[in-house]
């Protein structure tokens, strides 16, 4: 397990002070813990973050005993996207968790190399159940056995680590392959200029004979 250095934090001190010294603010709390304000290394947080995600179990160690923690909850700048706090769940020794690990998909679906399918991915992520130390960071799913537009992956056909139990409907589809559909273009009717010009036409045919007829009764006038 992964092992992050904590120390105690005061109510008081100003956030952004704690954060110029490379560090961020954060708490750790659970069913059986009460809420504790700590402070860690930004770096070190980050490269756990990073290796360990929202799956894994950490060891929080300066702060009393040693606390086995999950990250909860994290809030990062919408601006930066710098970490501004963190939130540490704290687990109880000896009882199984129920999580939802992230899936990770593999190979090659015969149904989209050789038959131009699409991979339809339905879940990101797998609930399971099991002891802290057997929690996965991450479930493979490999998609090779998607050999035609019939084929699916169901949650129960996921090969699991061992000690780790499947929480969801075991006939939940996982993924699959559909056949890819072709984009039928729309066909627009090309315009009739002859009828335009025809219409442009009888337009002035009939604005020459309203302006004959005009004229006529004042020639007729002038004769008298």
């Amino acid at each position: 397990m992964l092992t992050l250095s904590i120390e105690k934090r005061q109510k008081k001190e100003k956030l952004e002070k704690i954060r110029k010294n490379g560090k961020i603010p954060a708490v750790f709390y659970g069913r059986k813990e009460a809420a504790t304000s700590i402070a860690l290394s930004e770096v070190d947080f980050l490269k756990a973050w990073k290796e360990a995600g929202e799956s894994s179990v950490l060891v929080l160690k300066g702060v009393g005993d040693e606390h086995e923690a999950l990250i909860h909850a994290v809030d990062t700048d919408p601006v930066t996207g710098r970490v501004r706090h963190a939130d540490f769940y704290v687990i109880e020794k000896g009882k199984k968790l129920k999580i939802k690990v992230p899936i990770e998909f593999t190979g090659i679906a015969p149904a989209v190399k050789e038959l131009g399918g699409m991979l339809v991915k339905v879940l990101y992520e797998l609930e399971v159940e099991a002891l802290p130390k057997d929690l996965p960071h991450k479930i493979e799913v490999s998609i090779s056995t998607l050999v035609n537009f019939e084929s699916q992956i169901l949650a129960k056909d996921v090969n699991l680590p061992a000690g780790v139990e499947l929480v969801i409907d075991p006939e939940e589809v996982v993924a699959l392959t559909a056949e890819a559909k072709e984009e039928v273009e729309e066909v627009v009717a090309p315009v009739d200029l002859s009828a335009i010009e025809v219409e442009e036409k009888g337009k002035k045919k009939e604005e020459g004979e309203e302006a004959a007829a005009e004229e006529k009764p004042a020639a007729a006038a002038e004769t008298k």
